[in-house]
């Protein structure tokens, strides 16, 4: 390809990754500039994972340019890193409607392109995917290569390192790509050390090296033991200056530490690599915003932003402000509880800032731990944590916590350790979609024994709820939405709640709204509505998914029609669990609509739209209710 002007895009003329191999260096890097630029720009609007992205840019472009997908299979561990991959793979003309509502989605999926080799969205899942993709393969007598990239937190997840032990003991063609970004497992090396790994992944030297292996092998009774001493030397050397010992124990071939941002670097090592046989880790180094300033200086807030100004990296000024986040009401109340009771121990997965708890990390730093993408180990620590009679609370979105089921089956509810699960993002998140999304946490927990589990209507329930929780002798989840709050009066004390006990905030006789958490405010909207056409609805702020209030059988007798609301799944839910309070009872001349989340995994879109388009507002109860009358 040749430029006619100055003036012209590259990017306008990359339709998928064939183009790429047309175009010189020059070129190349001209494009990640390009690429950096309308990544940016979009975010900016739409929000999204910015400075994972910018961070892979360079990889993007270095693996379409080396690799022939999607013959080749390229797989993004996590799918944050992959907006230039995006670009390149025919997705440009639709990059703008990135994370909005029948938009493109913020994550690799396969039904939205064929260049997208898996569905990602949650860490550490690339390696073990790409060697059962080789595997089958390997079967079919296919041989195109497979291309894992890794990175931006995930190598901290075991199931990446059950995955590479999996693979070099099957010896597979896989090639590993551990973008580095410094959040991760190592720091910056020398320019030294990736001139004699990238010489050292050479196709003659590989070729020299197995060649002198076999030899020495034949050698009659001493063979083994000088292969076995020539090979301890070599690594010794080698990884004197490189963290490549640990892979090459896993045995993959080892190529790095790489220049990330380094075009010519990374097509020549990815070039080297496309030979070699077996397990491949090519280990680079990138920078995390790489491109823009505000991302470079502060990765943790643009790893995944709302919409911001780009000259100033701040959010839109004309944004209101509007109540406190229920995160941040949780950070805050953490802070003050913890400074009254010494036992309290805070941690997160990886997940500081977007839980809360960065403020308890500062005051508190010896009663905090952010053990990484590490959901499962999570769990278990604070169960020991919790044998020891400290009170540790785990704050963790739905969607992660799915991660750590077992673990809080074994070794939390089943010896009824006192831990507290603090479930951000419970509910529909909103842009990040499908893989996001916490409506399931309701159905996973509360068939658990010994499990007590909570829901606040507001933010200022959320901290008594939270103090409660810290008084109870066993384990507690409590869920509540991501976003700001209803705009409650916050107390200045935690108040002990009543094990158990819902709370009556309306009486009614018609109809009896049973709702749950962040479908409190909008059952309350839709009974003063009803109550204007002549109909007397009560509001039941339900409180507990578990235990269940009793009385609330009793209020179902008395009107004989219950409208059950909760943003969860309805399989399993919470109006499920009302459903079988009702049957133990022996209530039956009662009728019963639920209101909740289909049995789908939902698509990605703003809150407020979802929450429209299956039921869960006003409207949409009044609507229900109006049907059930």
């Amino acid at each position: 390809m040749t430029q006619s002007n100055n003036t012209e895009k590259v990017l306008d003329a990359i339709d998928s990754p064939a183009d790429l191999k047309n175009l010189s260096l020059t070129e190349l890097q001209k494009l990640a500039e390009e690429i950096r630029k309308q990544i940016i720009e979009t975010t900016s609007k739409t929000g999204g994972h910015l400075a994972p992205s910018l961070g892979a840019v360079e990889l993007a472009i270095a693996l379409h340019y080396v690799f022939d997908a999607p013959t080749d299979k390229i797989i993004w561990d996590v799918g944050h890193q992959a907006y230039a991959h995006k670009l390149i793979t025919g997705r440009r003309d639709r990059f703008h409607t990135l994370r909005t509502y029948g938009g493109i989605s913020g994550f690799p999926k396969r039904s939205e392109s064929p260049y997208d080799t898996f569905d990602t969205g949650h860490s550490s899942t690339s390696i073990s995917a790409g060697l059962g993709i080789a595997t089958a393969k390997e079967l079919k007598g296919e041989k195109s290569k497979v291309i894992a990239v890794i990175g931006d937190g995930s190598m901290t997840a075991g199931m990446a390192f059950e995955g590479l032990n999996q693979a070099g003991e099957t010896e597979k063609d896989v090639i590993v790509v551990l973008n580095d970004n410094a959040m991760s497992i190592a720091p910056n090396v020398g320019a030294f050390s990736s001139f004699i790994s990238r010489k050292m992944a050479g196709k003659r030297f590989v070729n020299l090296r197995k060649d002198l292996e076999n030899f020495i092998r034949s050698l009659p009774g001493v063979g083994d033991n000088i292969l076995s001493f020539v090979r301890k030397s070599e690594d010794s050397f080698i990884t004197f200056f490189t963290p490549g010992m640990m892979f090459e124990a896993f045995k993959f071939t080892y190529i790095g530490p790489i220049r990330g941002h380094r075009l010519d670097r990374l097509i020549e090592a990815f070039t080297n690599a496309a030979h070699l046989k077996g397990p491949v880790l090519i280990h680079t180094l990138t920078v995390k915003g790489k491109g823009y300033d505000f991302a470079e200086k502060d990765p943790a807030y643009f790893h995944g932003v709302g919409s911001f100004e780009i000259p100033t990296g701040s959010p839109p000024v004309d944004k209101p402000k509007g109540p406190p986040s229920y995160t941040s009401i949780f950070g805050s109340t953490m802070v003050d509880l913890a400074r009254k009771d010494d036992r309290i121990f805070a941690i997160t997965a990886a997940m500081p800032e977007g839980t809360g708890l960065s403020a308890f990390s500062r005051a508190f730093p010896t009663r905090f731990l952010d053990v990484g993408i590490a959901e499962q180990h999570a769990v278990t620590f604070a169960a020991g944590l919790a044998t020891e009679g400290f009170r540790p609370v785990e704050a963790i979105y739905s969607t992660f916590l799915q991660r750590a089921y077992d673990q809080i089956i074994h070794d939390v509810c089943l010896p009824c350790l006192p831990v507290v699960f603090a479930i951000d993002r419970g509910g529909l998140v909103g842009e990040d979609g499908p893989t996001h999304h916490g409506h399931f946490d309701i159905t996973y927990l509360r068939s658990l024994p010994n499990i007590t589990f909570m829901a606040p209507k507001d933010e200022n329930e959320l901290r008594h709820m939270l103090y409660t929780a810290l008084q109870h002798p066993g384990p507690v989840a409590i869920r509540y939405p991501r976003g700001k709050g209803v705009g409650a009066a916050i107390d200045r004390d935690c108040q002990l709640l009543p094990m158990g006990k819902a709370e009556v905030l309306k009486e009614g006789e018609d109809l009896q709204i049973f709702a749950l958490g962040s479908m409190v405010t909008p059952s309350l909207e839709a009974a003063a509505v009803l109550e204007k056409e002549g109909v007397s609805v009560g509001v039941v702020n339900c409180r507990f998914v578990k235990p269940l209030d009793n009385a609330l059988a009793d209020m179902a007798a008395s009107s004989r029609r219950v409208l059950t609301v909760e943003e969860n799944v309805r399989q399993g839910g919470f109006g499920g669990a009302l459903l079988e309070l009702f049957n133990d009872t022996g209530l039956s001349d009662v009728r019963v609509r639920r209101i909740g989340l289909p049995d789908k995994f939902v698509e990605h879109g703003p809150q407020d739209l979802l929450r429209s388009k299956y039921g869960l507002d006003s409207a949409g109860i009044i609507k229900e209710a109006k049907s059930i009358l």
